[in-house]
């Protein structure tokens, strides 16, 4: 194209202007070569002539359509310059209030200063695992890619973030290093991630601080390195700083301030723990107060001290270590007050003694006062032979004391660094790492020093690396399209850096000169004029001597010498420095002892760090201030310099470029000055030449087919290939082929190229419309001709008619008039004459009555007088009666009122008399008197009982002692007499049973003749309390009237507890969901330790797995539970008893302590006995038939006598429940709304405790006549054995002995001895353990002795009634000790009795399961010999719906029916088999009444489920199938449970069905959190497959095809560009997979509600997923995208029409996404478009309609922008809404579940089991 087309008329063109650096204008008449001038038109219309210089021929910038204005990448632009890169983040700042541009591989981030709504956690993940190009730049995007390439290269990675002060580079770097965090979170729970975090507020407290420019500016550049492992999770991270600002520790300028730290210090002085340091307001202090205002709008510097305390506590340092900190910053503050006084002489300075300031900072370092007194104002000079001891002039007095201060921080700055890098570290292998470098920008001011000099010289380095690296991309780009390509001029600023850093350089000569003794600034200044007048790249100014120029790649700059030397050398005096190492304080010293003695400032990269790069501290490495080979500060920096490079060079970098968008630090406001400044400063500029001078623009072939598809010819589109129709196209449409290259992938254009193809579609657009336009016209006006030709035709039909009409009209009323005319004169003849007749018949008619009237008015007055006379004297007569009855009724009300006050008097005063009351309560204070003595009498037989069972006990006790002795003397005599001993023994243990028994009836008469007396008792009560029903009746009428009035509130508050009942429900869902969560995780690590420790772990047989799930309930109780729930039914009864006396309760918590106790040692003898008897084994099998008998005695004496103390106890305990409940009915008695039914209800427990009582006792006695009988059976036995060998053994008693056999013989003697002699032994320490047990017992004796005798003492002080009530308090407590007492041993006899039960029923169910087994066997063998022609299978008419199943078959039961069956085994049977026979074995379990079997089989059936969901967590049809079982599980347990809420649908044969024995509701719970864990994994599958779709097939694929158009992307492509690319998807793939859902949950039988709720959550996840990428992306908002978005929207409802789907709410979730769809397509001008938008938009918050708004691009030139105006207009009339501040829809949000009852219509006895799932050992019973 040649320049003439270029610069024709209404070309836009950029022109220079210096108030807003480039302006737009329009060109009112074509160039022409050799034009002198351009004739243009401003914005402002005004017309201005814009001079062309004839040499160079410069033109100016041409401007790019606004079509490509507001691109997301500025090399998207067609023309790519200055003017064009300015007012594309102009418009993107200012009118979309987009902070974030890429430039290639830079992304631009403008300071909004103000907080954007787009850091969240759901903008996090919305951006995680997005591809760069996707989604709006953000620096999200760009930690994302860093992530994605170190996980995907295998490489480390870098990202520089780098610009002004004031810029936002920490605020970038802390968002990305909370990107890393929040994506690569630790995988352990070390929480490193953490960590990372909480040292940003550390960091900032000691190296940021306020400037002119910034509130919080870095004063030191940071690189921060953060670590990670092979799976890409955070393991650690470390620091390196450089070059901390330390002259702000003693100096700041006006409006500036220092470092935070002293001010939060400050702020927080008047805290307890920091009084020692001597700390008021910062406004007294020097170093802090020399900028003026020391605080900050917005900022709490306390409330930032804590969170700095914080920070340093979760980074682990200690407190000690944190007071000294606190301690070193206060001493500082204190050194800057620090007074120091001239002398006479001026020479020398002085400090007063009584300073305070330095006593403090001497104090609080713990070094010595006088000595720092003396070398503040003094210095040491060594010569080789004296040393002398010089004053120092005020001056230098001063200027020792500011360098000790800054050397003082620099120290703890960089301790505190190296602590922070220690709390960081991990000791686990490094794979990879990320570094985030957040370092100064390029920096000019109007006095630059040594600083400045430093921070120029670092942003020179990294222009150059940040050019060879943009280079590099473009040539690896090339290179891979195969694009040929020429050699680029890029600007090389390498002669700057070797200006500074070659040798004999600015650096050099610097340290040279500061190694000569007088060395000065301006010595050194002239030696850099010397050297480098030369150079380009430095200058001379013409005013100063002492001053230089660097020309830098961003600017020049002019430094001032002044001070260079001086803080180059950094020098502190040794002496100074000696006496903080002899400081007290740990801390002080070790932060001036040398490098050797400081803590690193950074630690070193892992060995399994891919770069190899050993990384070492940046910090300064300070040593001995006076040493001669001491590095000096521009050396160090030099160093860390080049380390940072190497780092860098190593690591694939990224770019983060801040830019200050004014001084003023005003919220979206935009300075163009400032801006270019820093555009040039950061290199932005630069990559945008480089880009410029080769091919910029870069197009997809399918992009391009897509947009420049109407340029294509109709015969050239039949060409199946679109890279031959591209290339035909544009070779006819640009004749020069310089100006594109077609690549393999993309087409290359030149600059330009893409505005004149956009100038050439716009044209033909334009072309078709024009076409369009013509066309349409001409057939309007031709439809408006034929419609007028058509209305005259019809008019003059009409008017010829009416006129024919209207002749007619008047011919037909002529003829007519005559008509009129003669019957009118008819009928007027007619009407006179009728006239006159009718006026003389009314004369006379109204004079005749005239007459007639006058006579009837006359008797009707006479009648009227008559009747009038009459009701007057009736009035008169009532009146007077009337007046006399009122007077006697007034008579009579007076004197009854007066009667009535007389009586109500009487009955007041009657009231308030004490007779009355007394007659109220008479007999009461007998009745009390009667209980209170009953008590005493029952406490006395409770005595006489308990001495009668110590009596007892004392005599079983001898009783055993005598039978010991008996059997030793047994064993030594072997005596036969021992079976009638034993007989004898049975005899007297019958007589002492019999005694007892008839113990037992005594007291059972007693207790019946104290229920008779009690009867009478409640029936005299029952009478007393009639009167406090008659009470209680008006007090439920009064309340029951309330209730009425408190109906309306009771309803509000019950949809208030249905909201909050729903909140509890998707509360207590995310809880399990998190359980189920963390119980993964807990999995996860198992086998990851299972992996990686080696050797064989045993897991312990007798275990379960749901034993160590708390969430799981057992049926079987243990006996600690047991205990636990008898010890808490005993408190319950304890804290009824002792409402009155909490002494009682607390006893019984004592009590419960003590038992805890003594369980726990019972455990460790149960234990050693234990051991005891596995060292026995052998001698139990030794022992002889005595043994056998003694063992029978014990037996069945142990069985005796637990049967006596069960009975005994029981009797003891029926008289306290008796004794409680007359104290109960008593206290009861005293109280107004208590009801005498609760003594019967005491009285029926008391009676069916007795029963039980009976029923055990005859059980225990039948299983002890069991046993017994067993025992002698088995005695008789072995008596006949030794008979018979003795019989044998007599003939060979003569026979001769081998000397081996007598050998052996004597062996066995010996071998006999030894175990014996153990016997003895093991007897000699249970005596030994029996001995100490009494001794504990006489102990505690003694000490329950001691409190009585103090009880009594005390008891002796206080009056009578206080004796009284204390004594009855220790009686209770005494009391309530011994029931526990009873209580524990009846619990102990109770669990015996039911081991031996549940013993008993085994053996019972074995010999059942034996007999069975056997007729099995014959029915099969009969079976067999049937004819096997027969294959009809006949359903048993006696089968109840039971499966049987052995103990041992379990696990098979499980194998074969959950962990290793398939769903396609079980197609075409009958859904949710599984869950049917798991019933039925469980309903077998519950008749056969076995809880164990019910839990093991429940649990074996959750943990089978659980591990196969864990092994197939990514298929659906699994997840699918086992959730409708366990829901069919779970309603069958309902179903069938007895409950009569689940039973209403149930028929009598389901009601047979009922368990019977057991209550599993808890396992209903367990089962209902299982479904919600299921139905979570399933939720998440289905996004899993779903959400890779979502974004294609939604909001990019054509479902429209030719609708949208595809504007250029730039250097960042995205994913989905490619036509056939592996993430293009269609919508029909969505719907085809929603099929495929629903087909699977129909198939396995799910319920239909469970079906809604899915396909609810998942159109909830599509909505939530296309509404968070359409606000995140600007390529998106578009018309076309509304259109294409409503099309597929209506798509998806046809389909849940045709599912059937529409009434589960699925709709209603996509209505946000529907009225954004709706927002993008409406009309956005005027204000009545601006209320319809808030009209309609009801489901969209304000932040996400002016989101939407913001992100409109027009893809055509046809279409508008957004104004800004209007978007105002929005926010103001939306301003009333509440809505949430969140922009985006968390998209893993999850509706609370529900799993309504759904009850079966099968039967159990209904279902056939088919061979395919193998359980031919399952038995229908």
């Amino acid at each position: 194209m040649s320049v003439g087309e270029l610069y024709s008329q209404y070309t836009r063109v950029w022109i220079p202007d210096p108030d807003e650096v480039w302006r737009s204008a329009e060109l009112t008449k074509d160039y022409k070569e050799g034009d002198k001038s351009l004739q243009l038109r401003l914005e402002d219309e005004t017309i201005r002539e814009y001079p062309i210089d004839v040499q160079s021929n410069q033109l100016p910038f041409l401007r790019n359509p606004d079509i490509l204005v507001g691109e997301n990448d500025l090399t998207a632009l067609s023309y790519l310059h200055e003017p064009a890169v300015l007012h594309n983040l102009k418009v993107r700042f200012l009118e979309s209030n987009h902070i974030y541009t890429y430039c290639g591989i830079v992304l631009v981030a403008i300071n909004p200063y103000e907080q954007l709504p787009i850091y969240g956690q759901d903008v996090i993940y919305a951006y995680s695992g997005q591809n760069m190009g996707d989604m709006d730049p953000h620096i999200f995007a760009v930690a994302e890619e860093a992530y994605k390439q170190m996980a995907r290269d295998e490489k480390n990675q870098s990202i520089i973030v780098s610009g002004e002060s004031g810029a936002g580079k920490t605020v970038s770097a802390k968002y990305a290093m909370r990107y890393f965090a929040t994506v690569g979170g630790s995988a352990s729970d070390t929480n490193i991630e953490e960590k990372v975090l909480a040292s940003s507020p550390i960091m900032e407290a000691i190296g940021n601080a306020k400037t002119t420019r910034n509130d919080n500016s870095s004063r030191f550049g940071k690189y921060i390195q953060i670590g990670f492992d092979k799976r890409y999770h955070i393991i650690g991270a470390s620091m390196r700083t450089y070059l901390l600002e330390k002259s702000r520790v003693v100096f700041q300028a006006d409006d500036e301030r220092n470092y935070h730290i002293f001010y939060q210090l400050c702020a927080a002085a008047s805290l307890p723990e920091f009084k020692e340091l001597a700390l008021t307001c910062a406004e007294d202090f020097f170093y802090a107060s020399q900028g003026g205002d020391t605080s900050i709008e917005g900022v709490d510097d306390a409330e930032d001290f804590e969170k700095t305390r914080q920070a340093f506590t979760l980074l682990g340092v200690r407190e000690s270590h944190q007071i000294s900190i606190f301690k070193i910053i206060a001493s500082i503050l204190h050194l800057g007050n620090v007074e120091i006084q001239a002398e006479r002489d001026g020479d020398s300075s002085s400090i007063s003694p009584q300073d305070e300031h330095l006593s403090n900072f001497c104090q609080l370092l713990g070094v010595e006062h006088n000595q720092m007194q003396h070398w503040l104002c003094h210095r040491k000079l060594v010569t080789t032979s004296e040393t002398y001891v010089k004053p120092m002039s005020l001056q230098q007095a001063v200027n020792a004391r500011n360098a000790l201060a800054k050397h003082i921080y620099a120290q703890l700055f960089g301790w505190i660094v190296g602590h922070v890098n220690k709390a960081l570290h991990t000791s686990l292998k490094q794979h990879s790492f990320i570094g985030v470098l957040d370092i100064y920008g390029f920096e000019t001011f109007e006095v630059n020093s040594f600083e400045q000099f430093c921070i120029n010289y670092a942003n020179e380095k990294l222009q150059q690396q940040f050019n060879s690296h943009v280079f590099k991309l473009e040539q690896e780009e090339y290179m891979k399209e195969q694009i040929p390509w020429t050699l680029i001029d890029f600007y090389d600023n390498q002669p700057c850096i070797d200006l500074i850093e070659a040798k004999l350089g600015i650096l050099d000569l610097l340290d040279e000169e500061c190694k000569v003794p007088k060395g000065t600034d301006q010595n050194w200044a002239q030696k850099l004029y010397d050297r480098h007048s030369g150079s380009q790249h430095f200058q001379k100014p013409r005013m100063s001597n002492t001053a230089f120029i660097v020309v830098h790649f961003a600017d020049k700059v002019e430094y001032l010498s002044d001070g260079f030397l001086e803080k180059n050398r950094d020098t502190v005096y040794e002496e100074q420095i000696n006496i903080l190492k002899a400081s007290k304080f740990p801390l002080v010293a070790d932060l001036f002892h040398g490098d050797k003695d400081s803590v690193p400032a950074s630690t070193t990269s892992g060995k399994g760090s891919s770069s190899k790069i050993n990384i070492r501290s940046a910090r300064p490495q300070l040593k001995v201030a006076n040493k001669e080979h001491k590095k000096t500060v521009g050396h160090q920096f030099r160093t860390s310099l080049h380390l940072l490079m190497e780092t860098l060079n190593a690591t694939t970098p990224h770019y983060v470029r801040c830019i200050k968008p004014n001084d003023e630090k005003l919220p979206f406001h935009f300075d163009p000055k400032r801006a270019v400044q820093q555009l040039r400063a950061c290199g932005v500029l630069e990559t945008i030449r480089i880009s410029a001078a080769g091919y910029p623009s870069r197009w997809a072939y399918h992009d391009f087919f897509n947009r420049y598809r109407v340029l294509v010819k109709k015969r050239e589109l039949a060409n199946a290939d679109k890279k031959a129709i591209c290339k035909s196209v544009l070779e006819n449409l640009i004749k020069d082929p310089d100006k594109f290259q077609f690549g393999r992938s993309k087409i290359f254009f030149r600059a330009g190229q893409v505005a004149y193809l956009e100038k050439l579609r716009a044209d033909k657009f334009r072309a078709a419309t024009i076409m369009i336009q013509k066309t349409v016209r001409g057939w309007l006006q031709k439809v408006k001709y034929r419609r007028l030709k058509g209305a005259t035709l019809t008019l003059q039909r009409y008017c010829r008619g009416h006129l024919a009409r209207r002749l007619a009209e008047h011919l037909r009323r002529t003829q007519a008039a005559v008509v009129f005319q003669k019957q009118y004169r008819m009928r007027r003849a007619r009407r006179a004459y009728q006239r006159v007749c009718r006026a003389a018949v009314v004369i006379q008619a109204f004079t005749r009555g005239m007459f007639v009237r006058r006579i009837y008015h006359k008797v009707l007055w006479e009648h009227k007088a008559t009747v009038i006379q009459k009701h007057t004297r009736g009035w008169m007569a009532r009146r007077h009666f009337q007046r006399l009855r009122g007077a006697a009724i007034v008579i009579q009300c007076a004197f009854r009122r007066l009667k009535a006050k007389q009586e109500l008097k009487v009955l007041k005063i009657e009231a308030r008399s004490a007779e009355h009351l007394k007659r109220l309560n008479v007999g009461m204070e007998n009745k009390v008197v009667q209980l209170q003595r009953k008590i005493d009498d029952q406490n006395k037989e409770f005595k006489t009982l308990s001495e009668q069972l110590s009596a007892v006990t004392s005599t079983h006790t001898m009783e055993v002692e005598k039978l010991k002795k008996e059997l030793a003397h047994y064993q030594q005599s072997h005596g036969s007499d021992s079976s009638l001993r034993l007989q004898e023994e049975v005899e007297s243990l019958r007589t002492e049973l019999q005694r007892a028994h008839s113990e037992r009836k005594i007291l059972e008469d007693a207790h019946a003749r104290e229920n008779d007396e009690l009867r009478k008792r409640v029936a005299d009560l029952e009478q007393e309390n009639a009167l406090l029903k008659d009470e209680k009746e008006q007090l439920n009428h009064q309340i029951l009237c309330q209730s009425k009035d408190e109906f309306a509130q009771s309803s509000v508050k019950e949809n208030l507890m249905k909201k909050e009942l729903e909140e509890e429900r998707s509360r207590y869902q995310n809880l399990v969901k998190e359980y189920s969560r963390l119980e993964q995780r807990y999995d996860n690590l198992r086998d990851e330790m299972t992996i990686q420790t080696p050797g064989h772990r045993r897991n312990p047989s007798n275990q379960s797995s749901l034993e160590s799930d708390s969430n799981y309930p057992s049926i079987s109780t243990s006996e600690v539970g047991d205990t636990e729930d008898a010890l808490q039914q005993v408190e319950e009864i304890g804290l009824e008893k002792a409402a009155m006396d909490m002494a009682v309760f607390l006893k019984l918590q004592k009590r419960v302590r003590e038992l805890e106790q003594e369980r726990k040692k019972l455990q460790v003898q149960l234990e050693k006995r234990d051991q005891q008897d596995s060292k026995k084994v052998q001698v139990e099998q030794l022992k002889s038939d005595t043994d056998v008998d003694q063992d029978a005695d014990l037996a069945y004496n142990s069985l005796k006598r637990q049967e006596l103390e069960s009975e005994n106890k029981k009797l003891k305990n029926d008289l306290n429940e008796l004794r409680k409940a007359v104290a109960d009915q008593a206290s009861q008695n005293n109280s107004t709304h208590s009801s005498p039914d609760s003594y019967s209800l005491l009285l029926n427990q008391l009676r069916l405790a007795n029963e039980e009582l009976e029923v055990r006792k005859e059980e225990v006695l039948i299983l002890r006549t069991q046993i017994v009988s067993a025992d002698q059976r088995r005695l008789a036995g072995k008596n006949t054995e030794p008979n018979i060998n003795s019989r044998t053994s007599w003939p060979n008693s003569e026979k001769h002995v081998d000397q081996e056999d007598a050998i052996e013989a004597y062996h066995g003697v010996c071998q006999t001895n030894r175990l014996l002699e153990a016997q003895l032994q093991a007897q000699g320490r249970e005596h030994e353990e029996e001995a100490e047990r009494l001794k504990a017992q006489v102990e505690a004796l003694k000490e329950e002795l001691e409190q009585q005798q103090q009880t009594f003492c005390q008891t002796l002080l206080l009056s009578p009634e206080a004796q009284v009530e204390f004594g009855t308090q220790q009686e209770l407590s005494r009391l309530t000790n011994e029931n526990l007492d009873l209580k524990e041993l009846v619990e102990k006899l109770e669990k015996n009795e039911r081991k031996l039960k549940k013993q008993l029923k085994i053996y019972m169910k074995k010999v059942q399961d034996l007999e069975a087994a056997q007729t099995l066997a014959q029915s099969e063998k009969r079976r067999h010999e049937l004819n096997r022609q027969v294959t009809v299978q006949r359903k048993e008419k006696d089968f109840q719906g039971m499966l049987e199943y052995h103990k041992e078959d379990e696990a098979l039961l499980i194998r074969n029916l959950v962990t290793e069956l398939k769903p396609q085994t079980l197609a075409g049977t009958v859904p949710c088999l599984p869950a049917y026979i798991l019933y039925m074995c469980i309903r077998h379990a519950d008749y056969v009444n076995d809880d164990l079997k019910v839990h093991s089989l429940l649990t074996s059936t959750i943990n089978g489920i659980k591990k196969v969901l864990k092994k197939h967590n990514d298929d659906f049809e699994m997840t699918t199938f086992w959730l409708s079982n366990t829901c069919r599980l779970l309603h069958c347990l309902k179903q069938y449970s007895g409950d009569e809420g689940f039973m209403t649908r149930n028929t009598a044969k389901q009601n047979e069905h009922c368990l019977k024995n057991f209550d599993l509701t808890e396992y209903r719970q367990v089962l209902s959190d299982l479904s919600i864990q299921i139905y979570q994994q399933l939720i998440k599958i289905a996004e899993g497959v779903l959400q890779p779709m979502i974004v294609s097939a939604m909001l990019e694929n054509e479902s429209i095809q030719g609708l949208c158009g595809v504007k250029p992307t730039g250097y960042r492509k995205r994913s989905s560009s490619m036509a056939d690319g592996e993430n293009s998807y269609c919508l029909e793939a969505i719907i085809r997979q929603m099929n495929c859902f629903h087909t699977v949950m129909c198939d396995q039988g799910l319920d239909p509600e469970i079906t809604l709720q899915v396909f609810k959550q998942l159109f909830y996840m599509i909505t939530a997923v296309t509404l968070n990428n359409l606000l995140l992306r600007k390529d998106v908002c578009s018309w076309s995208t509304g259109m294409q978005l409503r099309y597929n929207i209506s798509q998806l409802e046809e389909w849940l029409r045709g599912k059937n789907l529409h009434q589960s709410g699925a709709v209603q979730t996509m209505e946000p996404l529907i009225q954004a769809a709706q927002l993008l397509q409406l009309k956005k001008k005027t204000p009545e478009d601006a209320e319809a938008i808030c009209s309609l938009c009801t489901s969209l918050s304000t932040q996400q309609i002016v989101k939407i708004l913001n992100l409109y691009t027009p893809l055509n030139e046809f279409e508008e922008r957004v104004t800004v105006s209007f978007i105002r207009k929005i926010q103001a009339q939306l301003q009333e809404r509440n809505d949430p501040q969140q922009l985006l829809l968390d998209y893993k949000h999850m509706f609370p579940v529900l799993f309504p009852f759904n009850p079966s219509s099968l039967t159990m006895d209904s279902i056939h089991i088919p061979a395919c799932l193998n359980l031919e050992f399952l038995n229908e019973v």
